[in-house]
């Protein structure tokens, strides 16, 4: 407990006072103000200076310091605790962290587990449940077997018995990710896999919402691969909300086979992994937060034997343009090909999600019907689509960063 009984209060993001004693306490001890938080509290001693602070965002906590001048005094502890509680009463009970390298250790004195670190950043990535990310690998491996057993085809067949015979492999690729005690390197499993020239692919696609860009990548992806996963970014961030994003991506590549549907959760572009892919966010925040969601990434391709990544090329998202540019440089030392297709086009331009957000927003249905399949024009002339036209319509800017 701390040596005085010093006061916790929020503070409100109008508060300007209070903020900048909280942004000044962070630059002191070397953290940078992360632009997406949604709740921040503040330690004040008895002249009402911030000595300690820490802060939310969706379902993980951030931007934690306390001042030198009061270090020894385990106010830490009592802010972590603060924010802990505070999480819990708005329903959230597993919570992630970012902190240093060199807090790793105090951080898991409280209970959190390392996901994945990145010493050039000196970032570590922590979770508060010591089985969920393995557990949450276990689920991709389970629903890809129940998935693979309804397929008719021989090389799916072969990966599934591969999936099946490694069922207890550790999904460690390298001494990033450090979730188990127990560590293998997964090369054995993965070379096996490649011997039998069977090639396993990934997307990850949030379809906000789904067009003929990607459908036409799905379809250029299967091409290149014996099998597809295709992670469905389940964050409800997005305009078009997950459970619609979802249905239109499944009805637009209904036709296609040999692909294995997943909700991506809280450990693929989510606001635990990845917020600036939602709000705003300093290059050097993008670059950082990609870095961390790509290393786990490797962790769920080692764990699912992924071999290759297929993206859109990027002309007009700033966040998503970085995001591959990381990617196309990270993902070949751990193993695995990245394949950037580029956009498929409608009179001259690149289709994408933005455009169609932006024509739903004017009541353009014609410039939709040109970009969309049928079955996503479909939905938006319905009346089910009336709850998500409408919100479109109540947003001035409907363009992903």
């Amino acid at each position: 407990m701390a040596e005085a009984n010093y006061a916790i209060s929020s503070v409100g993001p109008r508060d300007r006072y209070m903020m900048e004693q909280v942004e000044q306490l962070l630059e002191r001890e070397g953290i940078h103000l992360d632009k997406n938080l949604d709740y921040t509290a503040a330690m004040l001693d008895d002249d009402y200076n911030v000595i300690a602070t820490g802060s939310c965002f969706g379902n993980t906590l951030r931007c934690m310091a306390v001042s030198s001048d009061h270090q020894g005094e385990a106010l830490m502890n009592d802010i972590v605790s603060h924010l802990i509680e505070y999480q819990y009463s708005r329903g959230n009970y597993h919570l992630f962290l970012y902190t240093k390298c060199n807090t790793a250790l105090f951080f898991s004195s409280l209970g959190f587990r390392e996901i994945a670190r990145m010493e050039e950043s000196n970032i570590v990535f922590m979770e508060n449940k010591r089985t969920g990310f393995g557990d949450y690998l276990e689920r991709l491996r389970k629903e890809s077997i129940e998935q693979l057993e309804k397929m008719d085809d021989e090389k799916a067949g072969i990966y599934l018995e591969h999936l099946k015979m490694y069922s207890d492999s550790k999904y460690a690729v390298d001494k990033s990710f450090v979730n188990d005690d127990s560590k293998t390197d997964g090369k054995t499993e993965d070379a096996a896999l490649k011997s039998e020239c069977i090639r396993v692919g990934a997307i990850v696609m949030n379809a906000n919402p789904f067009t003929l860009g990607h459908q036409y990548l799905v379809e250029t992806a299967l091409k290149g691969c014996d099998i597809l996963h295709i992670f469905m970014v389940s964050e409800d961030a997005s305009l078009v909300p997950f459970s619609v994003r979802k249905k239109l991506i499944k009805e637009g590549t209904e036709k296609l086979d040999r692909i294995i549907y997943h909700e991506s959760g809280s450990y693929i572009i989510s606001s635990a992994t990845f917020p600036a892919y939602f709000q705003k966010g300093d290059n050097a925040v993008i670059k950082s937060q990609a870095g961390i969601d790509l290393h786990v990434f490797e962790g769920i391709a080692a764990k699912l034997h992924i071999n290759e990544r297929f993206v859109g090329s990027e002309p007009t998202s700033l966040v998503t343009g970085i995001y591959n540019d990381i990617m196309a440089e990270a993902l070949p030392k751990a193993g695995i090909e990245c394949h950037i297709i580029e956009r498929k086009e409608a009179d001259g331009k690149a289709i994408s999600a933005s455009t169609v957000r932006q024509a739903l927003h004017d009541g353009d249905m014609d410039t939709v019907k040109k970009l969309v399949p049928e079955t996503t024009y479909s939905f938006f002339i319905s009346d089910e689509a009336k709850p998500v036209i409408d919100r479109i319509k109540q947003e001035c800017d409907v363009v992903h960063y």
